[in-house]
């Protein structure tokens, strides 16, 4: 695939691929024969959990160690596998703390929702309001 289709299936712009390949994110990616960027499907593997870990909240800089780490082998297994629990439990955290938010919201709009059925049962009760 050339870098516009890339660029598009991913919808991130060509300078944040090339900017990934510069960096070491994304393995070199394969040249044809005019020097253009070849995608494979295993590039666009590595976009897709680039991406994935990018939304997840992670640093570049914990990326590229858990890419520099990939790169060394399986006997880095577990200080990968660290890295990744440190963002679930990081992402978990999150998530705890926007629960106790929404809970919070949930209970004002059941405040504000109790407090407008009690001002339109007293507006039901005026003298001069018609009740069809």
């Amino acid at each position: 695939m050339k870098i516009s289709d890339v660029s598009k299936k991913f919808n991130i712009s060509h300078d944040t691929l090339r900017y990934y390949e510069r960096i070491g994110l994304l393995p070199a990616v394969a040249r044809d024969d005019n020097g253009f960027r070849n995608y494979q499907e295993v590039d666009c593997n590595w976009i897709d959990f680039i991406l994935c870990m990018r939304n997840a909240g992670m640093e570049i800089e914990t990326l590229i160690e858990y890419v520099n780490l990939f790169q060394l082998g399986d006997k880095t297994i577990k200080a990968r596998k660290l890295i990744l629990q440190d963002q679930r439990a990081t992402i978990q955290s999150k998530i705890d703390e926007l629960e106790k938010v929404l809970n919070r919201l949930d209970y004002k709009i059941s405040v504000y929702d109790e407090q407008l059925i009690e001002v339109e049962r007293e507006l039901s009760l005026h003298p001069n309001y018609d009740k069809k």
